[in-house]
């Protein structure tokens, strides 16, 4: 049965949730948005909560995964997100790679590593579009049947270098057209507006107060 205390109604009881991932600007970015639900994040670290397996092809399948790892742990509601960059003339990579995409070819795992890796690999292409994508889910539960499920997609063109200072990841090479920006010289204020995790959080508040109004 969902859980009507974990809904952005007024007046409703803060509500602890475990953030299955150690990750600090991803815990800034959902700690911004998140906040003003009556969600209070706290990183899987701080609980001594050890990183899940992400053994899967999907973004999906990993979020799930990271997610009911961390409620079995902790007792607590568990959000995770499984996010990347995926570039068509790549064939959606790095996708579901993103973070350890040096790694895998014996690089370092960095973003610094990656965006370098990148920048390798997409030189022979004259196709640049790629997209940032994000998938959410958030159980109630280890053992939630009904796990929320919520996704966003960020869309642009890969940039010859790095540009801007703010963000993580590759938001330095994602140039966003309708911003005239790359996503790292976006404030804070300015990317929680448009990116894929805002959007992928958008949707899963909008099914957080519909499973509470359906109680």
């Amino acid at each position: 049965m969902p859980d009507a205390s974990l809904s952005a109604l007024p007046g409703a009881t803060r509500r602890r949730v475990v953030l299955a991932s150690n990750n600090a600007g991803k815990l800034r970015e959902f700690a911004a948005l998140l906040g003003a639900a009556g969600i209070d994040l706290v990183p899987q670290g701080e609980l001594g909560v050890g990183e899940a397996e992400e053994p899967h092809a999907t973004f999906v399948e990993n979020a799930l995964e990271k997610a009911r790892h961390a409620a079995r742990v902790t007792g607590l509601p568990a959000l995770a997100d499984d996010s990347g960059l995926c570039v068509a003339a790549l064939g959606g990579a790095p996708g579901v790679h993103s973070a350890r995409y040096a790694a895998l070819r014996g690089g370092e795992k960095s973003d610094a590593a990656n965006n370098a890796r990148l920048l390798a690999d997409i030189a022979p292409h004259a196709d640049r579009r790629a997209y940032f994508y994000c998938v959410l889910v958030l159980v109630r539960h280890a053992d939630d049947p009904q796990p929320l499920i919520a996704d966003g997609r960020w869309d642009g063109v890969l940039l010859d270098a790095p540009r801007g200072d703010h963000g993580f990841g590759y938001d330095p090479l994602l140039w966003i057209a309708e911003r005239g920006k790359s996503a790292a010289e976006l404030d804070a204020a300015q990317k929680n507006a448009c990116s894929h995790r805002a959007q992928a959080l958008r949707v899963l508040l909008a099914r957080l107060d519909d499973a509470a109004n359906a109680l």
